[in-house]
């Protein structure tokens, strides 16, 4: 059920499955775009945002890095959606076509929805700030869900770049990306190969046969 206050809608229900029912029908009237910020907690408005990706509505999300490797953003980016992650993103928010913004109302299940366009521009602005600076995941670069401890061929051809003693500004110039964008796919492989340092993670892919070790 929807109760309307003036610019405020609060989408309520007796029992948890109807308020995820009423953020279903939400997500179901979008017909161009959805926003989604999530801090990286698990809950069901993050679930039920995540689990109506569909065609012919563009999906942008944000996610914290430490969600970067999980298997719910690599099914979210191979089923279309645009990811991207930030060191933090702030709240839990969804903005749908850019006219209600909906926010979890903290029990988990129900959710407040704002149609007022100051909330609107404040959401969209804040999220569109994160978002020029967050780095995006592309499917072709993810390792498939049973094979994340392994690198992807871009992540391969990084670690190849700089083990081999290119600089991070040279490496992205390579691959078409920011120079952020190499510093945190280093952190990423630093953390899954339990690495203290770029050439300890180098000697590491190279033990276990991810790259080949230098001649000489």
């Amino acid at each position: 059920m929807t109760v309307q206050i003036g610019g405020l809608s609060l989408v309520v229900g007796a029992e948890p499955a109807r308020d995820r029912a009423g953020l279903t029908e939400l997500l179901a009237a979008a017909t161009s775009e959805v926003l989604v910020m999530s801090t990286g907690a698990d809950s069901a408005f993050q679930r039920i945002a995540l689990a109506n990706v569909r065609p012919g509505v563009r999906y942008k999300v944000l996610f914290p890095d430490s969600a970067r490797m999980s298997a719910a953003l690599n099914r979210m980016s191979r089923a279309g959606a645009e990811v991207r992650t930030d060191a933090e993103v702030p709240m839990d928010a969804l903005v749908i076509d850019r006219t209600s913004v909906v926010l979890p109302d903290g029990r988990q299940t129900g959710s407040a929805v704002f149609r007022l366009p100051g909330v609107v521009t404040a959401t969209v602005g804040l999220f569109e700030r994160i978002w020029q600076a967050a780095a995006p995941l592309v499917p072709l670069d993810l390792a498939e869900p049973e094979d994340a401890s392994m690198l992807t061929c871009r992540e391969r051809e990084l670690l190849t770049l700089l083990f081999s003693g290119t600089t991070d500004e040279s490496a992205a110039a390579r691959l078409g990306i920011s120079v952020r964008t190499v510093r945190r796919m280093v952190a990423d492989i630093m953390n899954r190969l339990g690495a203290r340092s770029r050439f300890q993670a180098g000697a590491k892919a190279v033990d276990r046969g991810w790259l080949m070790a230098k001649a000489g």
